[in-house]
């Protein structure tokens, strides 16, 4: 069937409100769409037959790859089986039965249960939530506040928007709520003094941590959430012995530690989870993206030991918990999320993303660290980036009006790939899908060399930059 993609844009334009996108630009036809058609592996082909070799897979979601038909079978299996029936008052289906004993079995130890949703956002809602009510259980109800990090990522909603520390997402909404503070992030690029090693930088970090909880009040703080890797602020792996220090802290004062592992879970970074590679010890976990490879949406928070005895007491005080979606535990996703476990589990994924990101970021670093443009390559497993500076000596940022990050996004689409801008800095991300191979990372690195020597070309003649 041939796709008449002007006319389909134009309904798109009239009546589709996009995730961020400037909104009148878009619906006048001042900027660009693209409707994709279809995808195989880590590429996908446009209504204009063009092909793009997705390095981002989606948003960071696309674990298992694209096309694959046995996820498509099991998710048409499971709806003629069963397509709906929702998990109120003890009501259960046997995929989500199934896929809930497998989850607490690759989970750090310590983990209880699991409570679905439908997007990591919501599940940060739901944290959130059940935060207050565990210290509403244990008569603590001025314990309320939750801090995140500058530059974290937790979502877009009321809540999850407030812990997210990106001001993108706080502009004009009355964002953040009052209960959600933010401390520094752990980026050793930005560090504040160049000879601070990075157990030293963890070390700094952790004590402006304590000298936020002691400021706010220690009877006051809740909780910390934090993604195991920054993702969207600029995919930054902690320093050495970040979270080993962080914990200390937050065991000094009760405060309980949410893993953000949205991003990170399910084979990204090499493990099972961010949190066992860095050993946080977590007391609740977010899971969504690469738990069923954005083939169904489905969510998940993981409840541990400590806080789940708790909540049982609540219960037992105040009767039935008051929270619950429509579409908690859908069967469907459940089937998704059991198939995307079978692939990565079946095919080495976890192993492939361990070896072939380390093969991503030797790559990487062979291509760009002496590139006059780049100031830092910096990754772990299948998460990459690199950050650009007008001066790579003094770390220095471009002016944010020239958008080199952009510029170099774009450049990279003009060379066949999809990169992403991060929205804090010019940075550029990477997080292909696990099935990459070695090749397709030498393909990556070199279509991006390409798009980072004509963005910088550019820049001099332009007069933008002396490099």
């Amino acid at each position: 069937m041939t796709i008449d993609t002007r006319k389909l844009l134009e309904i798109d334009r009239n009546t589709v409100f996009h995730a961020s996108t400037h909104l009148k630009q878009y619906a006048h036809g001042e900027m660009g769409g693209r409707i994709i058609t279809s995808a195989q592996g880590i590429r996908i082909q446009d209504s204009e037959g063009i092909e793009l070799v997705d390095a981002f897979a989606g948003l960071y979601c696309v674990n298992i790859g694209y096309g694959r038909t046995e996820m498509a079978e099991a998710i048409y299996e499971q709806a003629k089986k069963l397509a709906y029936y929702h998990t109120y008052v003890g009501h259960t289906n046997e995929a989500l039965i199934e896929l809930s004993d497998r989850i607490i079995k690759m989970a750090p130890a310590g983990m209880s249960k699991v409570y679905y949703g439908m997007s990591g956002s919501d599940a940060n809602e739901t944290q959130l939530k059940l935060v207050w009510y565990y210290n509403n259980v244990l008569g603590r109800p001025e314990k309320k506040k939750i801090i995140s990090r500058d530059r974290g990522y937790h979502g877009s909603s009321i809540a999850s928007g407030s812990m997210t520390g990106l001001p993108l997402f706080h502009a004009h909404f009355d964002l953040p709520l009052d209960r959600i503070k933010h401390t520094l992030a752990p980026v050793y690029y930005r560090r504040p003094d160049d000879n601070m090693s990075e157990v030293e930088f963890s070390r700094y970090c952790a004590a402006k941590l304590e000298d936020m909880i002691l400021a706010e009040g220690t009877d006051t703080v809740a909780a910390m959430i934090g993604e195991p890797v920054l993702g969207t602020g600029g995919i930054v792996p902690p320093p050495q012995g970040y979270w080993t220090e962080i914990r200390k802290v937050l065991d000094k004062y009760d405060i309980l530690l949410i893993a953000d592992e949205v991003v990170c879970g399910f084979g990204r970074l090499g493990s099972d989870f961010g949190s066992i590679h860095y050993d946080m010890k977590p007391d609740l976990m977010t899971i969504a993206k690469g738990l069923t490879s954005a083939y169904q949406p489905l969510s998940g928070v993981i409840v541990g030991d400590r806080v789940w005895k708790v909540l049982e007491q609540g219960t037992d005080e105040w009767g039935a918990i008051g929270h619950g979606y429509t579409y908690s535990g859908h069967p469907m996703g459940a089937a998704a999320a059991l198939c995307n476990l079978d692939i990565i589990a079946r095919e080495n994924l976890t192993a492939n993303a361990r070896d072939t990101g380390a093969y991503l970021q030797q790559r990487m670093q062979e291509t760009f660290a002496e590139h006059p443009l780049v100031g830092e390559t910096r990754g772990v497993g299948l998460l990459h980036a690199l950050e650009f500076s007008s001066n790579k000596g003094k770390r220095e940022h471009f002016d944010p009006a020239l958008k080199v990050g952009p510029q170099i996004a774009a450049a990279c689409l003009e060379q066949g790939l999809i990169a992403r801008a991060m929205p804090h800095g010019d940075i550029l991300g990477f997080a292909p899908p696990l099935v990459v191979t070695r090749n397709d990372i030498d393909d990556i690195v070199e279509r991006t060399a390409k798009a980072v020597n004509r963005v910088t070309d550019k820049l001099i003649s332009s007069g933008d930059w002396k490099g």
